[in-house]
């Protein structure tokens, strides 16, 4: 069974904390929306897809206790009501990262569910709240289906690429920060693509990385791919030069999947920091570098890279680490036991620069795998991302 992150159900919204992962699995309830800023600011539900799902649900489950007792709770702009508020609401959401453009892209389509539920006759704000409820909850189970479709797209493009004669013969390949079901509404998108060969009984193993500094590899990827039993092995970022040079024929390494927070217009890339080195990587050892996202992290109104806003973070996050103690047995082996506990990994007062993304250019980039199919460059070098939305 796939892991589930988000639990809702009108009137109630869970999600999993991602900051306690992988030594507790504890469901924050989110109810409002300042709970929602909160929990994706501070980063207990990260990932594009899902970040635009519990801002969206969040304001659903605010609206569904309106309907019954008439307040908003925790509402902004205590002036408004109605649809005014609601949209006072979604913008307030909407300033909790600015990288991923999943968030933009759900608060514009749920304006627009607003603006036309105001127009129908006879509207109310019951009538208001109830569609917003509905096209939120809608979002949900569409999330799911694209990712589950990405991830048949993807292992379907990467089998006809791999020189495999079914049914014998197996790939590894390597991923990087945390794409699967922590961070969309399920099955994930890169990671849904290594769901998908798993199932098929094509993956060899799945190299993934920790992903330094906030580790969503080796805490949140690894918790996924331990959860459903497919075989893997963490290395540190660092060592995914070592891996291609070193084992990429033994092990049949054919690929590097990874996700994105953002694709423009010309196909560059925003994503975890560390993407572009492995972009890199790939090109250098001609490895195929696939993009996992769906149409809703694709930015046509951006032309490129150079354009993407790039979130900076605490420096902490890099000069310091969290974990559970653990003591050295005579045997050698470790006993993980204690308390989470924050320890210093710099010296005092060491200065840090802290990027969450990096942008890689659409040169590196070998296909871009959506829900509704996988896209190349044409013969041009260039990626045509409008087309897919005649789909």
């Amino acid at each position: 069974m796939v892991l589930q992150a988000i639990k809702y159900s009108r009137g109630k919204l869970e999600i999993l904390d991602q900051l306690r992962l992988p030594h507790e699995e504890v469901f924050i309830d989110i109810q409002n929306v300042q709970d929602a800023w909160d929990a994706i600011h501070s980063m207990q539900v990260r990932g594009a897809p899902a970040i635009a799902i519990v801002a969206a649900l969040s304001v659903a489950v605010c609206l569904s206790k309106c309907n019954k007792n008439g307040a908003f709770p925790m509402g902004l702009g205590p002036d408004m009501t109605g649809p005014g508020l609601i949209l006072h609401n979604l913008n307030f959401l909407l300033t909790s990262r600015p990288t991923a453009v999943n968030l933009g892209d759900a608060v514009k389509k749920l304006e627009q569910v607003v603006y036309s539920a105001q127009i129908i006759a006879g509207a109310t704000d019951y009538s208001i709240n109830m569609a917003y409820i509905q096209a939120a909850e809608q979002m949900l189970v569409d999330d799911v289906q694209d990712n589950e479709n990405i991830g048949r797209f993807g292992a379907d493009w990467i089998l006809r690429h791999s020189n495999l004669i079914p049914p014998v013969g197996k790939i590894s390949v390597i991923t990087h920060c945390n794409t699967g079901s922590l961070a969309t509404a399920g099955y994930g998108t890169a990671l849904g693509i290594i769901r998908s060969l798993h199932a098929r009984k094509y993956l060899k193993r799945v190299y993934y990385t920790e992903t330094r500094p906030y580790n969503q590899g080796s805490r949140l990827t690894g918790y996924e791919l331990l959860h459903d039993q497919i075989p893997a092995t963490l290395i540190t970022d660092s060592m995914a030069g070592a891996l291609l040079g070193l084992k990429r024929e033994s092990e049949n390494i054919s690929c590097i999947i990874v996700g994105a927070d953002r694709v423009v217009a010309n196909g560059d890339t925003a994503n975890k920091i560390g993407t572009y080195a492995l972009a890199s990587l790939a090109h250098i050892h001609n490895v195929k570098f696939i993009v996992a996202a769906p149409r809703t992290t694709i930015d046509l109104g951006t032309a490129s890279g150079a354009d993407i806003t790039i979130e900076e973070r605490p420096p902490t996050e890099v000069t310091t680490m969290k974990g559970r103690p653990v003591k050295r047995l005579q045997d050698g082996s470790l006993r993980v036991g204690g308390d989470v506990q924050e320890i210093a990994i710099a010296a005092d007062l060491t200065g840090a620069w802290n990027p969450a993304f990096d942008v890689t250019c659409h040169a590196l980039i070998d296909c871009i795998v959506t829900e509704v199919g996988v896209v190349e460059k044409g013969e041009d070098g260039e990626f045509h991302l409008d087309e897919i939305f005649r789909a």
